[in-house]
């Protein structure tokens, strides 16, 4: 493939010592201009590199314009391609061995002082990038996000072709479904008083392609979603590659993705998968021994359960928690956290766990040394035995911190989930050159608001139960556990999948628990309905986040690093100014009228 053009014979990252003696066109801008002895010296940058071009006394005009140039101009050179000589190679740069000795310049165009330094590694002021993000571009790390991007597409798509699968695009006007979040709404023109919704995920449709017969299907699919931002999530929009297999259980899609993640992996993030075939492990198992359903398990620390051990203390705090209904202790040992953590660390940890978990507290005892005594606010309140039992069961020794949860079993798993991602992080666990893939299984289809106590869907709403209809029988609703899946990688939850429901009947029961009858959910789906009443095979998938796995590639902290275009912690675009007021001619031809928030 050649990249020359009327503007260019080469790239400004292409020209190598073998093409010394060549006359050669290039065209970029100007990413640095410098005046040595005589000598003009012009860095041109595009998105492939950057060649240095020098301007000679001799070739008047063109020195002479090269002295007026400045960083940002667009400029077209020509001139001879020259070998350095040894000792001014340049070892950082691409082209490094060669500069090329200009005979001619055009100013193509020129350029306002950019409101940020161009060739800083590190800018501050977010805001000004995100407003003037055109110009962020340009920068050589936000150059190789994009690239990088284009290129993991790139592969998805050429692995999926190859594994069978059939790309199909589904439509962006679609109905409001209950995904989870908030939808967008699209007024109909033609319509007047009723609304499209942009899809939360094409989940309806690629169910649909299932019943029509596609086997196996993709896409790189956009997904709205009118959620709060965070720092693992872009606001509004986002992308994932879609898939759902026909005639599949859970393992068949496990074995059928690993190996994209572990290409992916290892092409473009340099990151060795910790354990191949990815870990199983259940959700309960992943709360309760490392308090999270995204454990990152590049560091191995696990909490221990000290209710039994504890069932008779006299300690107000756990007495009171493990009184709770599911109430529990758990502890979490820290090794070697002693002489790292100061009482102020520890405070600021309990602030976190209050704020993440909805937590209390944090109580915690440190074993500063062999046969001193352990140090605790809480320590003294214990019976002696009990001492000695939690030393036992959490196997602690000098030089530990043990951290204890005390409250329901969610909140008190939570909370010491919270206090190992923080202090693994901290003290550098989190190994870059490694990502630990996990398959996180067997998600609680049901789960009740901690506010209201309505009882709801925990995550798809289309999901299969385990034991079909008849596991739908069980009396307590939370206990029915669902074919339901995440992929989790170095703490981040990639994305989310299940097998699905594939009857009317398996609907109509599991939509009832949550207080709708089979009235309002064949009006809320009658095309999924009516779809299964023709013959739908078992069938299972999920869909990859492609921003969250290029932040866990790149080992971005923020998704905003990786999303080319995206909202900023308001969900505001300071580029464009969107969302905008729009003219009342445009609202009255859709039939809207706003109403004054007083």
């Amino acid at each position: 493939m050649t990249l020359s053009s009327s503007f260019r014979t080469h790239t400004l990252g292409e020209l190598r010592k073998e093409h010394a003696g060549e006359t050669v066109k290039l065209s970029g801008w100007v990413n640095v201009r410098r005046d040595h002895g005589g000598l003009i010296f012009l860095d041109l940058r595009d998105q492939y590199g950057i060649t240095q071009v020098t301007f000679r006394p001799e070739d008047k005009e063109a020195f002479e314009l090269a002295d007026t140039v400045r960083p940002e101009w667009v400029v077209t050179v020509e001139g001879e391609v020259t070998a350095r000589p040894d000792e001014m190679v340049n070892e950082q740069m691409k082209t490094g061995a060669i500069e090329v000795v200009a005979s001619s310049m055009q100013v193509i165009a020129k350029a306002k002082t950019p409101p940020f330094e161009i060739t800083a590694e590190h800018l501050s002021n977010e805001e000004l990038r995100l407003k003037y993000r055109y110009l962020d571009f340009r920068r050589e790390r936000m150059a190789a996000h994009i690239k990088l991007r284009s290129d993991v597409v790139h592969a998805i798509r050429c692995y999926m072709i190859e594994n069978g699968f059939t790309e199909v695009h589904t439509p962006i006007l679609a109905n409001s479904s209950p995904e989870g979040a908030r939808d967008f709404l699209v007024p109909s023109r033609l319509h007047p008083g009723s609304f499209y919704a942009l899809p939360q995920a094409p989940q309806q449709f690629k169910q649909l392609l299932m019943v029509g017969g596609v086997d196996r299907y993709f896409q790189i699919a956009p997904c709205f979603r009118d959620e709060d931002p965070r720092a693992d999530r872009s606001p509004g929009e986002f992308y994932q590659l879609d898939l759902e297999m026909a005639f599949v259980e859970p393992e068949d899609v496990f074995q059928a993705m690993e190996p994209l993640f572990i290409e992916l992996s290892k092409t473009f993030g340099n990151k060795e998968p910790i354990a191949v075939p990815f870990p199983r492990i259940t959700y309960f198992d992943a709360m309760d021994l490392y308090g999270s359903d995204r454990p990152d398990l590049r560091w191995d620390w696990k909490m221990t359960d000290l209710s039994e051990v504890l069932k008779d203390t006299d300690f107000k705090v756990f007495a009171g928690a493990l009184e709770k209904e599911k109430g529990v202790v758990k502890a979490l040992r820290v090794p070697g956290a002693a002489e790292a953590l100061s009482r102020k660390d520890i405070d600021e940890l309990t602030e976190l766990v209050k704020k993440e978990a909805r937590a209390g507290g944090l109580a915690y005892v440190t074993l500063k040394t062999e046969d001193g005594d352990p140090q605790s606010p809480i320590w003294k309140f214990l019976e002696p035995a009990e001492q000695q039992a939690i030393l036992q069961a959490t196997q602690a020794e000098a030089g530990d911190i043990v951290f204890f949860g005390a409250d329901t079993w969610q909140v008190a798993c939570s909370a010491l989930g919270v206090v190992r991602s923080a202090l693994g992080k901290r003290f550098k666990l989190d190994d870059a050159s490694k990502v630990s893939w996990l398959w996180v299984t067997d998600f609680p289809m049901y789960e009740r608001d901690p506010d209201t106590g309505k009882l709801d869907f925990m995550h798809n709403p289309f999901s299969m139960p385990h034991g079909g209809m008849e596991g739908l029988d069980e009396v307590d609703p939370e206990k029915i556990l669902a074919h339901q899946y995440d992929i989790v990688a170095n703490g981040f939850e990639i994305s989310s999948g299940g097998v699905r429901m594939n009857t009317p009947e398996l609907m109509f029961k599991a939509w009832e628990k949550v207080g709708y009858d089979k009235e309002e959910v064949e009006r809320r789906f009658p095309h999924m309905i009516e779809a299964y009443r023709y013959g739908a095979p078992p069938h299972a998938g999920f869909a990859p986040g492609i921003d969250r796995m290029i932040m866990m590639l790149t080992d971005e902290p923020n998704i905003r690093e990786v999303v080319p275009f995206p909202k900023d912690g308001k969900a505001k675009d300071p580029m464009t100014g969107a969302p905008t007021v729009v003219d009342d001619e445009q609202l009255e031809e859709l039939h809207i009228r706003t109403v004054s928030e007083d």
